[in-house]
């Protein structure tokens, strides 16, 4: 999450406190769905309601559908939490950043998440700069952290592709000092890394801010969107060997509240990406199908259960709908 919205999110948070009575006379808009070509309603039946699941957070991000529940992060309250699937939350991680005395409304907490082959959980931990492993006892296991020497940024979102090579974004959003401009900064780019065999690659290095990341069912095609300045989600072809060709632009977003922060595919091809004002749902070819808008800036989604419930992750709440297409679950998901 960008340091442009910790501000927001903190008058936000103070007019929580402060204007219930404006709040209570101007109620935001209910989440719904908007239908912006016929296609969509073979992947979102009309009339499909989202609902809120949970609310009460900072900054929700890095849904993942894991033993029954959703584990979520909260960048801003620096937790990592579970909620069932009748709202009842439980803190999992507390400190889920893995940084000592952080500072007040920092994005340092914990971020995006993924089943590990060995049955754990990779957890990104913005604060501390690194992976982790989370185990079944909810200990935390150092993964990585560095590349040739130098400590990586603040990694964001991660994915496993068909090979079992994990991939991941690498933005400055936790470096709460200027990012960028941070000196703890050590990297000189924001990478999209692969880590395979034992070994960790730059794949992509000519992004300002990497985030969202994804693969098409067949694995041939990776997504990545690309916060700021300029927001956009780009595609790549994907060689055997694992390193990327073609790039392309599959679509650019306008300004706005929130934008491409995580994304999702499911069987069918659509990405499900974050973008100002919402979800848009657009086909391989880049066509917009709809959009979910939320009350709230969405910041990322999961497919969960049996892969036709979609959770999405939204500011202060969680919300869910249905989805007639069934999502592409992770690799070393537990599938229950």
């Amino acid at each position: 999450m960008p340091s442009r919205l910790r501000s927001a999110l903190l008058a936000a948070a103070l007019c929580h406190l402060s204007c219930a009575p404006l709040l209570a006379q101007e109620p935001a808009p209910a989440p719904s769905v908007e239908r912006l070509d016929p296609a969509l309603d073979a992947v979102i039946a009309p009339g499909t309601p989202v609902e809120r699941v949970a609310t009460g957070f900072g900054f929700t991000e890095g849904p993942l559908w894991h033993e029954g529940r959703l584990w979520f992060s909260d960048v801003t309250g620096d937790r990592m939490r579970a909620v069932s699937p009748d709202g009842r939350v439980e803190e999992l991680i507390a400190n889920s950043g893995g940084l000592p005395n952080p500072p007040a409304g920092a994005s340092i907490g914990s971020n995006g998440m993924a089943p590990a082959p060995d049955g754990t959980v990779l957890m990104t931990q913005m604060g501390a700069r690194r992976i982790v492993k989370v185990g079944k006892d909810g200990r935390l296991t150092p993964f990585l952290s560095d590349y040739q020497g130098k400590r990586l940024n603040s990694p964001n979102d991660l994915v496993y592709d068909g090979s079992g090579a994990l991939w991941f974004t690498d933005p400055p959003f936790g470096l709460f000092n200027g990012m960028d401009r941070d000196p703890a900064k050590e990297l000189p780019f924001n990478a999209v890394f692969r880590y395979a065999g034992g070994r960790l690659t730059p794949v992509i290095t000519d992004m300002t801010l990497p985030n969202g990341i994804g693969f098409s069912p067949d694995f041939r095609t990776l997504y990545v969107g690309n916060y700021g300045p300029e927001m956009y989600v780009r595609a790549y072809d994907v060689r055997p060997d694992g390193s990327l060709s073609a790039p392309r632009e599959l679509i650019r977003f306008p300004g706005g509240r929130g934008g491409p922060d995580g994304l999702k595919v499911d069987t069918a091809g659509n990405i499900w990406m974050t973008g100002p004002g919402g979800i848009r749902i657009v086909t391989p070819k880049g066509k917009v199908l709809g959009q979910i808008r939320l009350p709230e800036t969405a910041a990322n989604l999961a497919f969960a259960e049996d892969g036709y419930t979609v959770y999405i992750t939204g500011s202060t709440s969680i919300y869910r709908l249905h989805s007639k297409v069934k999502g592409m679950l992770p690799l070393y998901a537990d599938r229950k």
